[in-house]
């Protein structure tokens, strides 16, 4: 098709409500020259509604797509550390298998499991923390620079906060600069307890990064869940 036939599809394509776009693309032209070609079409209101709502409809669409694809990738993510989970329980070194078996019985009760949120083990028993701080370290070969420990605590040790991040960074042998800010709840307590100035709050022990490694879990807690279900059935 000559270029002023082009042009004048462009025109008439406009009048009846076409996106610069949509113009391009069927007469297979750059957007550029759709719009110089359609500059001077004046479009009526009702027209430019239609447009926007294309334009609406459009962008949904794309964030529809968009979210699937995620969603897939991230169902594809979780589905391949499950099978690595059971690889794992299977050739797991036994030297290590006391440690390992302890910190996923400790995850699965007191660590965050929800796909939604971040990896995180939470207590506040020191001897629990501990264990975990290792587990992550031996088992998954965590550096001490990736961790990054977070204080909950309630709002009336507010004034003791310093010795308490003390407290977690000599346990730890962390830097306080690597915990995240604390986290002081607002929960009205009517007496002062006898512990109050022994008390410590509870850690949430996170990691970096640490999406894979949480998806890596859930599957090693899912493969021992397995196990131990096919064991009592045979049993």
């Amino acid at each position: 098709m000559a270029k002023f036939k082009k042009k004048l599809k462009a025109q008439n394509l406009r009048r009846h409500g076409f996106s610069i776009k949509e113009i391009a693309e069927e007469l297979d032209v750059s957007k550029g020259s759709a719009s110089v070609w359609c500059k001077e079409i004046i479009l009526t209101k009702i027209q430019r509604e239609k447009l926007y709502k294309k334009m609406v409809m459009a962008g949904h669409k794309g964030r529809l797509k968009g979210a699937e694809t995620n969603h897939r990738r991230k169902m594809e993510r979780i589905f391949f550390h499950k099978r690595k989970g059971i690889e794992k329980m299977e050739n797991f070194n036994k030297n290590k298998r006391d440690l390992f078996m302890v910190g996923i019985g400790l995850y699965w009760g007191e660590g965050v499991k929800s796909f939604k949120s971040g990896l995180s083990f939470v207590n506040s028993d020191p001897d629990a923390i501990l264990i975990m701080y290792r587990w992550f370290q031996e088992v998954f070969d965590i550096q001490k620079e990736e961790f990054m420990p977070r204080i909950f605590i309630n709002e009336i040790h507010k004034e003791r906060i310093q010795k308490v991040l003390q407290y977690w960074s000599a346990l730890l042998q962390l830097p306080i600069e690597q915990f995240g800010n604390p986290v002081f709840l607002k929960m009205k307590q009517k007496k002062v307890y006898d512990n109050h100035d022994s008390y410590f709050g509870v850690l949430s022990l996170k990691i970096r990064k640490s999406t894979d490694l949480k998806y890596k879990i859930i599957g090693l807690i899912d493969a021992l869940r397995k196990e131990k279900c096919r064991r009592s059935s045979v049993g």
